[in-house]
Formats: C-alpha cells, structure tokens, sequence
C-alpha cells in the first residue's frame, strides 16, 4: 500500500486556511510588517534621502543587468549576437555608474520618465474605459485614470523641483503599503491559531 497521501483535487483551501498554514510564525510577519511601516514613515519624512536610495536601487539593478548581459554576450558563439549583447551590457552598466555617481541628476531623468509613464497610462486607461462602457464599473477605470494622468501632469509641471522628492514619496508608500499588508496577513494568521487553539464546548 502506497504510504503518500493525496489531497483531493476538489479540496481547496479557504484564505484563512492558506494563512494558517504559513510556514513563518505570524507574529514574524506582523513584526516584518511593522518595519516596513516604520522604514516607510521614515522615508517619508526624509523624501530627499529615500530618493537618493531609490536611485542607488536602480543603479545597482542597471550595473547588474549590464554585468548579465556581457556575461551572455561573452558566451555566444555568433560575433553579431555577441557585440549586440556586450553593447547593451556596457550601456547598461554605464547608464548604472552615471546613477550612482550622480543620483540627483539620475533622479531628475527618472522623474521625468515617470511623469510622461503616468500620463501615457492615463491616457491608455482612459482609452480602455470608453471600451468598457457595456460594464457597469467602467467608470471606476475612467476615475482611475483621470487620476493618474493628473498625477502625470502635476510631476512634469513641477519638474526638475519635484525630482528631489517624488520618488522617495512613492518609495515611502510602497513601503508602508507593503508594510501594512504584512500586519495585516500576520494578525489574521494570530486570529487563527487563536480560534484553533481555543477550546471548544
């Protein structure tokens, strides 16, 4: 007799039963979480400095890619494949060391990619939501992206200033978003083993 169990394919775990059975301790995860939160407030309070990191983050990204990118270049037996890769690598790890060695500069640039980026999906999801029109939400995607060309439109308007602080701002909400998602996931699974552990009646 075979000694492996199967689970039913028809057996599908609820949300609270997949909580539950987290292989990290809850309170780990609340705790987790609350770091996040406190990074984030952090953050928050200094926009010019989470700014300048956020620029080190993509300059290390930018540097690794590159770094990639010669590796496989380097291992390709077609010289033209070859040459396209390394290019890219270099220009990778170039555009990386330019960020990190002039991160208020690189921000500037990164800001204005992201206010164009911000009004070109505002304007794509405008577009979806007039093809939407059959659905009774559409005007939730509508709303969404009046709001993000809005968005859009405030950053380049006050470009370059608002390369000093936009991107720590949005790296502040990433983390308390994150943060805060975490508490939440570890709270419901304490809640759970809570109910489990409880006696019954």
């Amino acid at each position: 007799m075979d000694s492996t169990t199967t689970i039913p394919t028809d057996q599908v775990l609820s949300p609270d039963e997949q909580i539950a059975v987290l292989p990290i301790r809850p309170i780990w995860l609340a705790i987790f979480g609350v770091l996040l939160v406190a990074l984030g407030a952090f953050a928050f309070v200094s926009v010019v400095t989470a700014t300048i990191v956020s620029v080190y983050f993509v300059a290390i990204g930018m540097v690794m890619a590159g770094a990639a990118e010669i590796t496989l270049g380097l291992q390709s037996r077609s010289p033209r494949r070859m040459l396209t890769w390394v290019l890219l690598g270099v220009l990778y790890v170039g555009a990386g060391l330019f960020a990190f060695f002039n991160p208020l500069l690189a921000a500037g640039v990164l800001t204005l990619l992201l206010g164009a980026s911000l009004i070109g999906a505002g304007i794509v999801r405008l577009l979806l939501s007039f093809q939407m029109r059959s659905d009774r939400q559409w005007w939730w995607v509508a709303l969404s992206a009046v709001v993000t060309t809005i968005l859009g439109i405030m950053v380049l308007a006050q470009w370059p200033a608002s390369s000093l602080y936009i991107l720590g701002v949005f790296l502040s909400a990433d983390l308390i978003l994150a943060g805060l998602g975490w508490v939440m996931i570890g709270g419901a699974a304490m809640s759970m083993n809570d109910t489990a552990a409880a006696p019954r009646s």
